[in-house]
């Protein structure tokens, strides 16, 4: 494998793929303990969260390597930052991907609704407006991830869309109690762009990336991130205790607090590899999170 072909791979960001899975399979879970299971529809939605996240991490990489806010970071070193690929080459993969994204948006609406009626329609406005997320969080002038907005922007789509657009995929209708693993999930998805953010702070306050965590400050940052990881432990032990009757609901809630006691040997090192090392644990946990809301 050449220098280009490793590169290209590593740009896709795979590792970060469990954390796009972790908002289908909660809304699967809540789905499935109502008795409605589809394996198409599961499988469809898996791969266009799957898309989103790979379109996410090219805009990303292009976005933030044209603008020379990578210079310097503490994270893995980026394609177009490396030189390795073009801003032209990045651009040609971003447009492959919103095709195929489109395209996987299709085909799980067909799967999952049969027919196009408002019900579809609102979906496939709803999957582009999550292309369009996915591409202005770095990519332009107007990019909301410059102006502190990526985290409303995660809470939203990784959180209440991916959750709650996946139950109903599955049941058709809408059911309270979704919203709190909806919120649980999307809190512990920020958590993990608060982490990314924490670990690039000085730089990106020196390129102009004005993220929350630039706006906090390292001790604040910090406080505001233990606050996201309690409040999903506290939405997920209250849906433990108002829907019981499923054996892993007591559990659900650990992997959330397990994280906000790490956070504090964190603060203290305050180093990237820690960070790094962070990010791959609150990924991996977020989707554990969703799993163990699985009827057992």
């Amino acid at each position: 494998m050449n220098t280009k072909t490793r590169m290209w791979i590593a740009a896709l960001r795979l590792r970060t793929l469990p954390l796009s899975w972790a908002g289908i399979v909660a809304g699967t879970a809540m789905a499935v303990r109502e008795g409605n299971w589809r394996p198409g529809v599961f499988a469809l939605s898996l791969l266009t969260a799957s898309l989103y996240q790979i379109l996410s991490n090219l805009a990303n990489d292009y976005g933030d390597g044209v603008k020379g806010t990578d210079n310097h970071r503490k994270g893995p070193l980026r394609a177009v930052q490396s030189g390795i690929i073009s801003p032209d080459e990045m651009k040609r993969a971003i447009v492959l991907t919103v095709i195929l994204s489109v395209m996987s948006t299709l085909a799980l609406l067909v799967t999952a609704f049969g027919r196009i009626d408002t019900t579809f329609i609102a979906y496939f406005l709803l999957g582009l407006a999550a292309v369009w997320a996915a591409i202005k969080y770095t990519v332009g002038r107007t990019a909301y991830g410059y102006a502190g907005l990526g985290d409303l922007f995660v809470l939203i789509f990784f959180g209440c869309v991916a959750v709650c657009g996946s139950y109903y995929l599955y049941t058709g209708k809408w059911n309270p109690p979704v919203i709190y693993p909806a919120l649980a999930i999307g809190l512990m998805s920020v958590a993990v762009l608060n982490l990314n953010n924490m670990r690039d702070r000085e730089t990106d306050l020196h390129s102009g990336k004005i993220t929350l965590a630039v706006k906090l400050g390292h001790n604040n940052a910090f406080a505001y991130h233990r606050a996201l990881l309690l409040i999903s432990f506290l939405l997920l032990l209250y849906l433990a205790i108002r829907q019981p009757g499923y054996k892993t609901g007591f559990i659900a809630p650990l992997p959330a607090l397990y994280l906000w006691w790490q956070s504090y040997g964190l603060q203290r090192k305050n180093q990237g590899q820690y960070y790094n090392m962070m990010l791959k644990r609150t990924s991996l946990l977020t989707l554990l999170t969703a799993v163990l809301l699985w009827p057992v």
